[in-house]
């Protein structure tokens, strides 16, 4: 049995990853699970999957998490507690689904203890590229795309020479607006920005769909991953999301993957790699589809996509201000601070007002993580 930790549980990746666990008991085994505030599914969690040890947000929430909790499950907190979940000695597998760059030490510190790491956590290598890559490369660690368009490229490359690729191309949907011009964007709803045609996700990731941003998280993630210069890397509009990424080669082949909008397909692949095994989803059949579209996109009509690339060329830390004012502006368009086209604003001038470090160590990437926050925080 392949054992696992998973940070994120309650997230949706997390409990699709529990999911896809549960239709397959006899294989895996849930060692560790770190949660955030969701105290109710985390008991449930808990109760089916007996993991040893359980990390939640907060003391106060640790202590009454205690008592809710099957008898012999340890229970930690906080950042330390993350860590402590991703380095659990009976690991093998970490599934790293927590949302935004507070991914990042856990991940290090998974790396550092050899574990494999199924990567749902974007911004891990959108802060720190160069130093996950790296500190991955030295303990012989492998990481294992689980969104939905890094698996698939993964897939698309399996077995290629790196040599032969002529660009990577990542499909996007387009959002809860795509067919919707700027104009018609300035006061559109957060309910409105929430409701996306194809997928099921958390709100912050919903939100960064409408934007783009995530598409531009996916291509800086991309070019870490795969080792793909950024000008060899394409953004199409895919409204179907039925391929969910594909390869160019130098001989004009074209390599893709297809699938359902379902994570459960990706989770799995990362789970049983590099085997291929059975998921609870449903087959895809192109004859009663029928057809799938495609547009070229469109960087005036949605400019955070724009700046994700700019940030990626200029390399270094302006990757790190990039995610980290997205996710204080995102924060604050879903508090009702901030309309929906003023995310791009709190991006633009927060981006203006940094000097790009080059290769930061981790110490100058939380130091930058946090004055961008607080920069976006006081546009």
């Amino acid at each position: 049995m392949k054992k696992i930790s998973i940070l994120g549980s309650t997230g949706s990746v997390g409990t699709q990853t529990l999911d896809v666990i549960g239709h397959a008991e006899d294989q895996y085994e849930v060692v560790a699970l770190a949660a955030g505030n969701n105290l109710a599914l985390l008991a449930e969690q808990a109760a089916r999957f007996r993991p040893k040890l359980v990390s939640v947000a907060t003391a106060e929430l640790a202590q009454a998490a205690a008592s809710l909790l099957p008898s012999g499950t340890k229970v930690v907190c906080g950042e330390e507690g993350l860590v402590e979940v991703a380095a659990h000695p009976d690991a093998e597998l970490v599934v790293t689904a927590v949302m935004g760059s507070r991914g990042l030490r856990s991940t290090l510190a998974a790396i550092d203890e050899g574990k494999q790491i199924g990567l749902a956590n974007k911004e891990t290598l959108v802060t720190a590229g160069h130093i996950v890559m790296e500190r991955a490369r030295q303990k012989g660690v492998s990481i294992l795309p689980i969104d939905s368009e890094h698996s698939a490229l993964f897939q698309c490359l399996n077995g290629e020479d790196p040599k032969t690729v002529s660009k990577l191309v990542i499909t996007a949907s387009g959002g809860s607006f795509r067919d919707k011009s700027r104009a018609e964007l300035e006061n559109v709803t957060i309910q409105e920005a929430l409701s996306h045609p194809n997928w099921s996700m958390g709100a912050k990731i919903t939100i960064d769909s409408a934007t783009m941003v995530n598409k531009g998280l996916e291509v800086i993630e991309a070019h870490w991953l795969f080792g793909v210069p950024y000008d060899d890397i394409e953004v199409e509009l895919h409204p179907e999301s039925i391929i969910h990424s594909y390869v160019e080669f130098v001989d004009n082949s074209i390599v893709a993957q297809l699938g359902w909008p379902d994570m459960r397909v990706p989770i799995q692949y990362a789970l049983s790699y590099p085997e291929r095994k059975p998921t609870p989803t449903k087959p895809l059949r192109l004859a009663q589809i029928g057809q799938l579209n495609f547009r070229t996109m469109d960087y005036d009509r949605f400019p955070c996509l724009r700046l994700a690339f700019e940030c990626g060329r200029i390399g270094g830390s302006a990757t790190t201000v990039f995610n980290a004012a997205n996710e204080i502006a995102v924060a604050r368009f879903l508090d009702e601070q901030l309309s929906f086209l003023d995310i791009e604003r709190v991006l633009e001038q927060v981006l203006e007002a940094h000097q790009p470090v080059d290769l930061p160590d981790l110490q100058a990437i939380e130091e930058t993580d946090a004055w961008a926050r607080r920069m976006a925080a006081n546009v």
